[in-house]
């Protein structure tokens, strides 16, 4: 088989030669189910989109001649776009705007914002209370989550003084937000 002799052979399906027709088939069926088995890659789903691809190539075969490509270059073609447009169709459909208007807004709601707003005044109020370099340290690590090794670094102290620190820390915010 040849480029011509395919060339040919869709040149007389444009003119509905059913015999044409035929012998292309058995000249590239198996090349064409090859491509679509690759794409779709389910055998049923192969075969019923190998023969939609020749419902398309005994359509379409006009278009070939008036072409420059090459016959398996285009027939191959035409069996990928299919395959393709048929995975697409797969995919569900968006849902319809109006069933979100039943999902709820993850966000606060304006009574949790309040309380949230109130409980971070209470927070920052408890660590006024504190020394500056221990509400630093709180911060550094239990905002920003620096190690107790950077901290201790950072502050010029050994380890277990940093521990301390933020231990010694932890209970006095304890200790002030439950007034």
């Amino acid at each position: 088989m040849t480029a011509d002799d395919v060339s040919g052979l869709i040149s007389r399906v444009a003119l509905r030669d059913r015999a044409a027709f035929d012998r292309l088939y058995q000249l590239t069926s198996s090349k064409l189910f090859a491509v679509c088995m690759r794409i779709l890659r389910e055998r049923s789903e192969a075969e019923d989109a190998l023969q939609e691809v020749y419902v398309r190539v005994w359509e379409r075969a006009g278009r070939f001649a008036a072409s420059d490509a090459s016959p398996m270059s285009w027939l191959i073609a035409v069996s990928r776009n299919h395959c393709i447009d048929r995975i697409r169709a797969r995919k569900a459909p968006a849902a319809d705007i109006d069933a979100a208007l039943d999902i709820a807004d993850p966000g606060m709601n304006p009574e949790a914002s309040a309380v949230n707003k109130g409980e971070g005044a209470r927070i920052d109020r408890c660590m006024d209370e504190l020394d500056q370099d221990r509400a630093h340290a709180v911060r550094a690590a239990y905002v920003e989550g620096h190690s107790y090794e950077d901290l201790a670094r950072r502050f010029n102290v050994p380890l277990n003084t940093m521990r301390t620190w933020l231990r010694r820390s932890l209970l006095k915010l304890k200790e002030c937000l439950e007034k």
